[in-house]
């Protein structure tokens, strides 16, 4: 890692059916920073590749990509809903190699264990699409699309496979980096979120915005402010 490029970093893991672009909507926020959204196989940039349904490939898969454009020792990791699961496992890994976040900023998920008793990866076709109405963030051209619902269905189930089954069965620990947690008050764990403090060896601060699991959308303005504070406090 070189140290000659004194801008924060600010790395952006997508949630479930997300890419590189879905975070377009905060870049704005962050003039000053280096801000570099990461994406999984199979969208996006990395249309052409296979897409992954295991967690711990994924996570790998993320933290390759960190690593290999880290330029800062003042770095953050941010993920919404599945990619927050993900950003805890980054984090471990990058302690490993000696680098530790300045800062871990998750939303829309209260962490580790804390599972929904639905398995939506395994839905039929219309329970599936019913589901993502549900969650919001995917928009109506897409669900009601024929071509395009049929584009992104297996990228979604793919990406809850991946969530879904490191809820039941990877073990994720502590790390040494603070973790701030996000979610909506509509959310259905929010009461929940204080489960993350068990996941950080630092300190732990939490906030609960209006709206549902993609609140994020309308609360651009606190969840870059939340991010900031993170990079400076630490």
């Amino acid at each position: 890692m070189q140290n000659h490029n004194p801008k924060p970093q600010i790395f952006l893991v997508h949630f479930a059916g997300g890419s590189v672009y879905s975070f377009q909507f905060l870049k704005e926020h962050f003039q000053e920073y280096d801000f570099i959204p990461i994406e999984l196989p199979g969208r996006g940039n990395r249309i052409r590749e296979r897409i992954l349904q295991d967690f711990s490939a994924a996570a790998r898969d993320l933290y390759l990509q960190i690593v290999s454009k880290l330029k800062s020792p003042n770095f953050l990791l941010y993920g919404h809903s599945m990619g927050a699961l993900l950003v805890l496992r980054i984090a471990s890994l990058l302690e490993l190699d000696g680098y530790i976040p300045q800062a871990i900023v998750v939303s829309g998920n209260a962490g580790p264990g804390i599972s929904s008793s639905k398995i939506r990866h395994l839905l039929p076709d219309e329970q599936f699409k019913n589901e993502l109405k549900i969650l919001g963030g995917m928009p109506d051209e897409v669900l009601d699309n024929k071509e395009l619902y049929e584009f992104v269905e297996p990228i979604i189930r793919a990406d809850f496979k991946i969530a879904e089954t490191s809820q039941r069965k990877e073990v994720l620990t502590p790390v040494n980096s603070p973790i701030y947690a996000l979610m909506g008050d509509a959310e259905s764990k929010v009461d929940k979120i204080e489960n993350w403090k068990t996941y950080t060896l630092s300190t732990f601060k939490y906030e609960v915005l209006e709206g549902g699991h993609f609140f994020i959308y309308d609360n651009a303005m606190a969840l870059s402010g939340v991010i900031k504070a993170a990079i400076k406090d630490n």
